[in-house]
């Protein structure tokens, strides 16, 4: 075997028939037969360009150049007769002007330095030559110019004659004029109406400068470099989009996209805009390293949106996406609501309890649904909600939680209706196990969709009481509700495991995140790692008050600005769902005076049950428990099972476990139940904690 020299590609391979003290031989690692894959990514430029196809960029764009043009019109206009003023002025230096260049014009002053050369070296030939040419062009201009002046003054006289009226103007015109030629150079009569020293045109010059400012040693040795041998260029032309300017590259080879994003704020310094301006993301069409940095002409809280297409008519199916809001560039940002639970966190007075009332209104406008209000702020946000909704509490105080808690009870016992309705339907009607657009449409099933929305949901997490009962059930609403036809949706102002349980924020999936001020909030609402993913929440200002990141609609989270809408304006869109729910039948509940049905689960549980054992009985079986609650208080504890046991003790911390025990026909069996002495110590704890407050 003949050895060859090793290049760039080469490996060491294992010798072949050599002693084991011979070198390596290097073979090739490149081969020259390795077929082509064949795959080719084509990107084709549109026809026509991006804001000529698009209705809302086309108004922007035709807005922003017809402001432009209307407010130069007005700003000249009414500086009409200052202009006239000082122009008038400049006259008499016009006409001097306008006098010298002529009379330089017919004596053929600009060819004299030429003349004057052939006689400084004496060329007689060079001299004769141009003196001749000067005669001929002194003869020629000169009768220019007197038939010139024997015509305007004979035109002068003509219209004194017949129209004077006409000669004062062009008289006007003609002072106008020298006006003109009299004003200096280095400073106009007639400036520039719309300065744009502000904001100025994106280029690519501009947009290398920003990259290199952020810091990144991989994009400042690209650009160093050149760029294309690293990776980094432009892939198309700095475009026009919207109410601002996209710029698409490729970045330097292992780069991405949420490299840019975290270093925004430098970015937005090198390209000389706020930050608001500047909203670098990655392409999900394209590869890891392609970036499209859109850069607005005003900040986005700036930024005038378009009203919200359901502010003045329409309903919603919930089942299909629905406008809620604007990006960047005030293109429509729909989210589709059923089959997912919802997380919105923020500090206070950024717009959470906004996006609530304003999801709570998209349910309220599809006549099927039944919506559910709860707001523990108590400032009544969700007022204009009541004449809607099935169930609805504004406060925090003990006989709201418990208001509140009576129909968590009531959800609960509907998620399991709803699940042997499901069970039972054929797998024809319900293929995938989970309730669908024709299933919530049908009457009959009662499979309509349920919207919850909690503002403040920590007051009601916390509760000394009835917290940890609250908590187990809107766990079980976020895991199981969205197949069922349940939506949660969960507000808070103070975003941590306490205020916002480890079982719901894992399990939600529609994350909306407005301005909060760390790390660990920004990911209890985006989800794990998404801060050093470049989403971060923190860095909204105080004055970008409904601007929010979205995550869970789509493959990558987005920066979305909702849609506003008041109380007042929130009132009349109630009016309007409230008459189409009437004609579909669908107004119930707390819209016609009806609150939750007591289920005696209440402060009183422990008691109860304490009651129902005898102090003989060291355990009871949980179903002996219910069937003997049912028995004393039919009233309270009518159609009771053992889950319901299980479930109204869980919050006090009592737990069930396998107790022996003789069924009504005699015989021993181990099933589920509660021990006494967990009664009575419950009752200690609850005694004691009682007397501590």
């Amino acid at each position: 075997m003949t050895e060859t020299s090793a290049g760039p590609h080469l490996q060491p391979v294992p010798a072949i028939d050599r002693d084991d003290d011979a070198p390596a031989v290097p073979v090739p690692v490149d081969n020259p037969a390795l077929p082509d894959p064949k795959v080719r990514i084509e990107k084709r430029k549109p026809v026509l360009a991006s804001w000529l196809t698009n209705r809302r960029d086309f108004a922007a764009t035709a807005r922003h150049s017809v402001a432009n043009a209307g407010y130069a019109t007005l700003y000249h206009g009414v500086r009409l007769p200052v202009y006239a003023g000082r122009l008038a002025l400049m006259s008499p230096r016009g006409a001097c002007r306008f006098v010298a260049t002529t009379n330089r014009w017919v004596w053929d002053r600009e060819a004299a330095p030429l003349r004057s050369y052939a006689v400084q070296i004496e060329d007689i030939d060079e001299y004769m030559r141009l003196a001749r040419l000067r005669a001929g062009r002194v003869r020629l201009r000169g009768l220019v110019t007197l038939v010139a002046a024997v015509f305007g003054v004979g035109f002068a006289l003509y219209l004194y004659v017949l129209a004077p009226g006409f000669l004062y103007a062009f008289a006007a015109g003609g002072v106008l004029l020298l006006g003109l030629g009299g004003q200096q150079p280095d400073a106009p009569v007639v400036g520039p109406a719309v300065l744009k020293t502000e904001v100025q045109k994106l280029t690519g010059s501009i947009v290398l400068r920003g990259l290199d400012s952020i810091g990144n040693a991989k994009v400042t040795a690209a650009i160093k470099k050149g760029g294309d041998m690293n990776g980094l260029r432009f892939v198309s032309e700095i475009v026009r989009d919207g109410p601002g300017y996209r710029a698409d590259l490729d970045l330097p080879y292992g780069v991405t996209p949420e490299d840019i994003m975290e270093a925004r704020k430098p970015l937005a310094s090198g390209l000389r805009r706020k930050t608001g301006c500047v909203w670098p993301s990655p392409d999900p069409e394209q590869h890891e390293g392609r970036l499209v940095l859109w850069v607005g002409d005003k900040p986005m809280n700036e930024t005038s949106k378009p009203a919200w297409p359901l502010a003045k008519s329409g309903t919603v199916d919930l089942f299909r996406p629905v406008v809620f809001g604007n990006d960047q560039r005030m293109r429509d940002v729909a989210v589709t609501l059923m089959f997912a639970s919802v997380v919105v966190g923020s500090i206070p007075r950024m717009g959470k309890t906004f996006l609530m009332r304003l999801f709570l209104l998209i349910a309220a406008l599809d006549p099927r649904s039944e919506v559910h209000a709860f707001d523990f702020k108590g400032t009544g946000d969700f007022g204009a909600l009541e004449p809607v909704c099935h169930r609805y509490r504004a406060g925090e105080e003990d006989d709201d939680i418990e208001y509140v808690l009576e129909a968590l009870r009531e959800l609960k016992e509907e998620l399991r209706r709803r699940a042997k309705v499901i069970k039972s339907l054929p797998r024809s009607r319900c293929p995938e196990s989970k309730v669908t657009p024709e299933l919530a449409g049908d009457k009959g099933l009662g499979l309509h969709p349920i919207v919850v929305g909690f503002d403040e949901c920590q007051v009601a997490f916390e509760h000394e009481e009835h917290g940890k009962e609250i908590e187990a059930i809107c766990t079980d609403l976020v895991k199981r509700g969205p197949a069922l036809g349940i939506v949660a949706m969960f507000g808070t102002q103070r975003p941590d495991a306490k205020s916002l349980p480890t079982g719901i924020s894992a399990n939600a999936v529609l994350r909306f995140c407005l301005k909060v001020m760390g790390q660990p909030a920004n990911d209890m609402v985006l989800g794990t790692s998404m801060y050093k993913s470049g989403y971060r929440a923190t860095m909204f200002s105080r004055s970008d008050r409904g601007i929010c990141w979205m995550a869970g609609e789509g493959d990558d989270p987005r920066i979305v600005a909702s849609a506003f809408v008041d109380a007042v304006a929130a009132e009349h869109i109630v009016a309007r769902a409230r008459v189409a729910r009437e004609e579909y039948g669908n107004v119930t509940g707390h819209a016609i005076g009806q609150g939750p049905e007591k289920t005696g689960s209440g402060s009183d549980i422990l008691a109860d049950v304490l009651n129902v054992i005898g102090s003989e009985e060291k355990a009871v079986w949980c179903e002996r428990i219910a069937t003997r609650l049912a028995a004393a208080q039919p009233d309270t504890y009518g159609g009771w099972q053992g889950e319901n046991v299980t479930a109204a003790l869980k919050p006090w911390g009592i737990k069930p476990g396998q107790v022996w025990g003789q069924t009504d026909e005699g015989e021993g069996a181990n099933r589920r139940g509660i021990k006494r002495a967990d009664i009575t110590a419950a009752i200690t704890r609850r005694n004691a904690d009682r007397a501590a407050a």
